[in-house]
């Protein structure tokens, strides 16, 4: 059992030997409609679950295409792309965060906790490495709660990105060390844009990053880390099947992508359990374009449906002067 608010207590349901017991680990607070959460804020995840403390705000423009919009505001849709309308995005808030990693085993079926990733800096590397329990989560998204613990959140970053100052509201502040981390991991932290869209009662959120340029065979290769969560809006129980991908690059390639569900799972969305997310990774030999497609949904009676993931822009960072490491051969897109 993962987190509930209950008589506005935050409680969690713990295995104990003489059984699982409840324990409450702090105290809700009102929902912020207006403004933001600082740093140092404890929260619960409304639809995930797990408990977290945010280290930052991001402000990102949200592109929600279930809001029809004047004609004024369309914008061409991509080369080849499904139609729909390019909406005009709107501020909206999410924040990074810390993940405790005492509730990571019980999400990993519906979130991976590896949302941050990072190309290696070191010469004939070719892996990506990941920071494990760090999030990007919507402001909607965060039950805020306090609580009396000094270290409230289990995660081996906690106590070197914040410090106890109970003079403080929330109590917990920003080390420096947090600061500089930031300040240097900026350009493939950031997130700048969202993308959203609903089918048939399937909502996909996609937010890609830009995470840096390497050579490779005496070419550029461009890579880019997008994050989707699929969320079921109704009361019918469906899984994710198959995915279709389809990339457009500036170097005029048109890519198509077929597989059995994503990242080696076909999810189950439900009443019960209604989203999963994960991220992976695509990269190109231009420094931009596009990416669209479909999920393909069953039904428990075996009829299917496909779902339209938004058309997303893969934008490299204009002052991305960073030399390029030799990253070695691969693909032109992993999907």
């Amino acid at each position: 059992m993962l987190g509930i608010v209950c008589n506005g207590m935050v409680v969690f349901g713990r295995n104990r030997p003489e059984g699982k017991i409840l324990e409450t680990v702090g105290v809700f607070e009102a929902v912020k409609q207006h403004g933001k959460y600082e740093t140092g804020q404890l929260f619960l995840h409304s639809v995930f679950g797990y408990r977290g403390i945010v280290l930052f705000p991001w402000h990102a423009r949200l592109y929600d295409r279930d809001i029809t919009p004047p004609m004024s505001d369309s914008k061409p849709e991509p080369p080849g792309a499904h139609g729909s309308k390019e909406v005009k995005g709107k501020t909206h808030t999410y924040y990074q965060v810390l993940i405790d990693t005492r509730d990571c085993p019980h999400i990993s079926q519906r979130s991976q906790t590896e949302a941050v990733t990072f190309l290696a800096n070191h010469d004939d590397s070719r892996a990506l490495y990941a920071i494990p329990g760090l999030d990007y989560v919507s402001h909607e998204d965060i039950l805020p709660y306090n609580s009396t613990e000094q270290v409230p959140i289990q995660h081996e970053l906690f106590e070197r990105f914040l410090m106890y100052n109970p003079a403080k509201s929330p109590p917990f502040t920003a080390r420096d060390t947090l600061k500089a981390w930031q300040e240097k991991n900026h350009p493939w932290l950031e997130l700048s844009d969202v993308h959203r869209e609903t089918t048939e009662n399937i909502r996909v959120t996609v937010i890609p990053f830009y995470m840096g340029m390497r050579e490779a065979q005496n070419s550029h290769v461009y890579w880019w880390r997008y994050c989707i969560r699929l969320e079921n809006m109704g009361n019918e129980v469906v899984q994710l099947r198959e995915r279709h991908w389809r990339i457009f690059s500036l170097s005029g390639t048109l890519e198509t992508v077929r597989g059995r569900g994503v990242v080696g799972r076909e999810p189950v969305l439900s009443k019960e359990q209604p989203a999963f997310q994960y991220s992976s990774h695509v990269s190109l030999q231009a420094p931009s374009g596009h990416m669209w497609g479909t999920f393909r949904i069953e039904r428990t009676d075996g009829s299917h449906f496909d779902v339209r993931i938004p058309p997303f822009s893969l934008e490299s960072n204009k002052d991305d002067k960073a030399p390029g490491h030799t990253f070695g051969p691969g693909p032109a897109w992993i999907v």
